[in-house]
């Protein structure tokens, strides 16, 4: 929550933001479901519309305009959040957080310990790629951080994958292009 303290004659100002979107190296349709259901059940619980407005708003947001593809596979994301009392908005808030571990340690869970090749690896470093890219070129959290006078430079570049790649004419495989497919077009995924 972001709260900007009061001026003699000043109406008080104040709003919540927050979101949860996954991005995954390769699409599993079970995943992507079970994510964006977890979500939509927290979201529905305030507003049977909430989900679907606020799943278009992270749609729009994470796309890589210079990719013509999004971050990831979609979730929820909103900002500005200031209509109602504080205390509702901040209970939605507090639902979409307490879904995020149900939303995605299962899916930890259930590929923690599946096998993978050096292509496969190295697909992920290009999604992590595209991670980057996005946060730098685009993430209204990242340039406020940088255009911040005295930031913690470090603590911002933090969020960054530790290892990313780009390769000149990429190729994608069928599995690769499968994801890029769901990257280009949204899916409704409940």
């Amino acid at each position: 929550m972001e709260r900007i303290p009061e001026s003699e004659g000043q109406k008080k100002m104040w709003w919540f933001g927050g979101g949860s979107d996954l991005t995954p190296t390769y699409l599993n349709r079970d995943d992507a479901r079970h994510f964006h259901q977890t979500l939509k059940d927290a979201c529905d619980a305030h507003g049977s519309n909430y989900y679907a407005k606020y799943k278009k708003t992270c749609d729009d947001y994470f796309y890589i305009k210079h990719r013509k593809e999004r971050r990831g596979i979609g979730g929820i994301f909103f900002d500005d959040l200031d209509k109602g009392t504080q205390e509702e908005v901040f209970s939605f808030v507090k639902s979409c957080g307490d879904a995020v571990i149900p939303s995605y340690m299962p899916l930890v869970q259930r590929h923690l310990h599946d096998p993978y090749t050096s292509e496969e690896m190295a697909w992920k470093d290009i999604r992590r790629g595209r991670y980057v890219e996005f946060n730098l070129v685009y993430d209204r959290g990242t340039k406020f951080g940088l255009y911040t006078e005295n930031a913690r430079i470090e603590s911002i570049f933090m969020s960054l994958p530790l290892v990313a790649r780009w390769e000149y004419m990429n190729e994608p495989g069928p599995r690769e292009q499968e994801l890029l497919d769901v990257l280009r077009t949204p899916i409704e995924w409940c």
